[in-house]
């Protein structure tokens, strides 16, 4: 892979806005988001999780299954898992993990139970696996943005994971559809369909949450015109971009693959200048996640 080309004097300079926080601001930030996420998922949890019976997985789940099978207040019950978890987290993980884990294990039940008794706005366990997952994935990520955890079934899959070698992602599967099964038989098998469906929009979330709704994109181009293409690209499009060194696989001869990211609202601009110099160039466009770097700020979905 080549260098990226920034050798051509029409290329300009871009400027970035961010600001990094750091130090005591970036504490008081990421506590913050902690406690702004946490808030989120006890009203999630209370206005439609809770009031439709929909065990999406985790500590909240177990505590809806105790609250329908034995009468316990969600809040106690999701204290009494998170305390002896966050205990387990300092002993078997290390105290770096406990502390980020401290504040979301013990603010999250408080919300929980202070917001126990607002008006439930819907009966429907539709709406309320959907609306749930909602509220639930946005708080997570927002608690995740401020670097911190609601404790729970995390830790439990932090821990399996170091003594079982599997990985971090199966762990938590592992968890959450162990919940969901106990829901089958706890409450009944049609709510534990619905909460496949909040557990599956909360992931969503939090994954727009986390990476942003927007995408850029990611394109390579094949032709033999890359010359007058890079030149194009990096004159009227104002983007940089990288030489691949690639062989081709049926006539084995060497040729240049370019690659360029470009932001969604570009990628017609690209597509018309690469036209322009080459009618028959041959261009793959995909979707990048996130991009960090020169022209792009950090975190940012154009």
């Amino acid at each position: 892979m080549q260098e990226q080309q920034h050798s051509y004097p029409q290329r300009k300079k871009r400027l970035t806005t961010f600001i990094p926080l750091n130090g005591p601001w970036r504490n008081v930030i990421d506590t913050l988001f902690i406690i702004v996420g946490s808030f989120l998922i006890a009203v999630a949890f209370n206005l439609f999780l809770l009031p439709n019976q929909i065990a999406s997985g985790g500590v909240s789940g177990l505590s809806i299954l105790g609250d329908e099978w034995l009468g316990w207040e969600p809040a106690y019950t999701q204290w009494a898992i998170n305390i002896p978890l966050l205990i387990a987290g300092f002993l078997l993980i290390g105290k770096q993990y406990g502390v980020r884990s401290i504040l979301g294990s013990i603010v999250l039940p408080l919300f929980v139970y202070l917001t126990s008794h607002w008006e439930i706005p819907t009966a429907n366990p539709l709406l309320g696996s959907l609306y749930g997952g909602i509220g639930v994935g946005l708080g997570i990520g927002i608690v995740y943005r401020g670097r911190g955890s609601t404790g729970g079934m995390s830790i439990l899959a932090r821990i399996v994971q170091k003594y079982s070698g599997l990985s971090y992602s199966l762990c938590v599967v592992i968890m959450d559809a162990t919940v969901i099964i106990l829901a089958a038989f706890v409450l009944s098998l049609e709510q534990s369909l619905y909460a496949l469906i909040g557990l599956y929009v909360t992931g969503k979330v939090i994954d727009a949450v986390e990476m942003g709704l927007g995408y850029s994109k990611v394109a390579y181009i094949i032709s033999n015109q890359t010359e007058p293409i890079t030149k194009v690209i990096l004159a009227d499009l104002d983007r940089g971009l990288t030489k691949l060194e690639a062989k081709g696989g049926y006539t084995d001869d060497q040729r240049t693959v370019l690659m360029v990211v470009v932001g969604q609202n570009e990628v017609p601009r690209l597509k018309a200048l690469i036209r322009s110099v080459d009618p028959g160039a041959f261009v793959i466009i995909s979707n990048a996640h996130e991009v960090l770097g020169e022209g792009f700020k950090r975190g940012e979905h154009i």
